[in-house]
């Protein structure tokens, strides 16, 4: 890519900016010792804007920029069911599961755990979480990362992941959670606007300058079966997004898992200043889930319109930056692209610190442990998890369609994951021991399924497995007993209220997801 002088000071002011504003407010006032709550919890002052922006900061990256464009390349619009669908999931997350969060007090997913079953429990978890953040989540933002800046800037693959991972680090593991969350108001923003930015100038590349609403009218000429919603089973891209399987399935339990359980993405609802401004910040995230497919599948989709001269579907999207964003405005998109992948790092990294604090450290090797401790093997904890997944990242070279991969492996922990919490939050009844059958077979259960049915789509194998794990639950907390729980969540009757303005977002996010889905059936 030709990049101007312009380009290069857009990009450099902008990791300038960020790592300055990251270290900014992560000061303290005089006096005033970092605690593990200003640490982990960003002081538990967050509001709604901040959260939504952040959540979406922590989700949207190099998987969604350079690997959903690659499955736009290749699947076309149904891969937006992803985002789309996620929009509702943080509707119900936000009415039924925050308010449960929030009234237990916790720092931490795996802390919930040991409150409704037991230690075991919690430790297992975290033990999932940190191996899962660490050796998929991290290498493969790290690894997509670093393809784009080859792709884009001619930069080895080894030097690019090495380089991200220290703009993360240089703020991310001094300044936790207050520095991720605040950084990533402006990480969202810019990725947004980057991200619109190639999105018009790839759209009004296809109408041969004609605007972007004639490129879009153009798209859908040029490649009308790139615009199912629902795919059939003649599709040859059915295993991955199995028709009405996607809306009635597996994918459900991606989502719940992933919005409601996963500690980088709860954990900023867990900061937010009360529980109204939890609810207001993923009711705002939901209508930036809507906006993603427009910065990061209809890019794919052009790329597979103007036949871009590719070697895999995942180098879609810098192609397209390289050939259509003009020489000026260059340095903006990458640095969307670069604030995508540097804010999900940032957020991976110090959630990944928190278990491992909080979970492990307090828990299992020293107790005790001081509040200057707990931040100090915070920041310990962030580094280290930097320095594998950088020794990591360059396995994944083979990967044809990463967002696939991401979502598949994540697949196999996930059922039994969401089975734990679901029974734990709703069902009184359920057990530590039923807990821990589900945690230790969602992996043999899902690798054996994959093994046995292989033309099974992994959404419909999710779905399977939550099934069958679920079944188990139910039956050995029957045998064990049949009182409720001692440990089982108390549920007061207004838990579950929602304000006019949570109720009326909520509202809009259904409308507009019906509009899309009816046009696009």
């Amino acid at each position: 890519m030709n990049f101007s002088p312009l380009d290069y000071v857009i990009f450099i002011g902008y990791i300038v900016f960020i790592v300055g504003l990251g270290l900014w407010v992560s000061r303290e006032k005089r006096g005033h010792k970092k605690n593990s709550s200003d640490y982990f919890l960003a002081s538990k002052a967050l509001p709604w804007w901040t959260i939504g922006a952040s959540l979406i900061a922590a989700n949207i990256s190099a998987e969604q920029f350079i690997g959903m464009s690659g499955s736009g390349f290749v699947i076309g619009l149904g891969i937006a069911t992803y985002e789309w669908t996620a929009a509702i999931t943080l509707i119900v997350v936000a009415k039924f599961f925050l308010p449960i969060f929030l009234k237990e007090g916790i720092y931490t997913m795996p802390q919930l755990l040991e409150i409704r079953y037991d230690h075991r429990v919690r430790t297992g978890l975290a033990v999932f979480w940190l191996l899962l953040y660490i050796f998929v989540n991290l290498t493969s933002v790290l690894y997509l990362g670093a393809l784009a800046l080859r792709t884009i800037m001619g930069i080895p693959l080894m030097w690019g992941i090495l380089g991200l991972a220290v703009f993360s680090a240089l703020y991310t593991i001094y300044g936790g959670l207050k520095a991720v969350a605040w950084t990533d108001v402006v990480q969202v923003s810019v990725l947004i606007i980057g991200g619109l930015v190639t999105t018009f100038f790839a759209l009004n590349a296809v109408s041969g300058g004609n605007g972007v609403l004639a490129g879009f009218s153009d798209l859908l000429q040029q490649a009308p079966e790139k615009f199912d919603m629902i795919l059939d089973k003649t599709n040859p891209n059915y295993k991955e997004l199995p028709g009405l399987g996607v809306l009635l399935g597996g994918m459900w339990m991606a989502h719940f898992f992933y919005w409601g359980c996963n500690q980088y993405i709860t954990q900023r609802a867990l900061a937010a200043k009360n529980i109204k401004a939890a609810q207001l910040g993923l009711i705002f995230g939901g209508y930036l889930k809507i906006l993603t497919p427009l910065i990061v599948v209809i890019p794919g989709i052009v790329a597979f319109a103007l036949k871009a001269d590719i070697a895999k579907p995942d180098e879609a999207y810098p192609w397209l930056l390289s050939n259509f964003v003009p020489t000026g405005l260059k340095g903006l998109a990458f640095a969307a692209l670069i604030a995508a992948i540097v804010s999900s790092l940032s957020s991976m990294v110090n959630s990944t610190a928190t278990i491992f604090s909080m979970d492990i450290y307090k828990q299992i090797i020293k107790k005790e442990a001081s509040e200057r401790q707990l931040v100090l093997t915070g920041r310990l904890a962030s580094a280290a998890a930097l320095i594998i997944a950088v020794l990591v990242a360059p396995t994944l070279t083979n990967l044809e369609q990463a967002f696939q991969f991401i979502q598949e492996f994540t697949g196999f922990i996930s059922p039994g994951i969401f089975a734990i919490f679901i029974f734990g939050l709703f069902w009184k009844k359920a057990t530590a021991n039923s807990a821990l059958w589900a945690a230790a077979l969602t992996i043999p259960l899902s690798l054996g399924i994959k093994i046995l049915i292989p033309a099974l789509p992994f959404l419909n194998r999710m779905g399977v497995v939550f099934l069958i794990l679920s079944a188990i639950v139910v039956i050995i907390t029957l045998i064990e007993s049949s009182e409720d729980s001692p440990k089982a969540i108390k549920i007061e009757k207004d838990l579950f209220h929602t304000d006019i303005v949570f109720n009326v977002g909520a509202i809009g996010i259904f409308a507009i997801l019906a509009v899309f889905y009816i046009i696009w059936w």
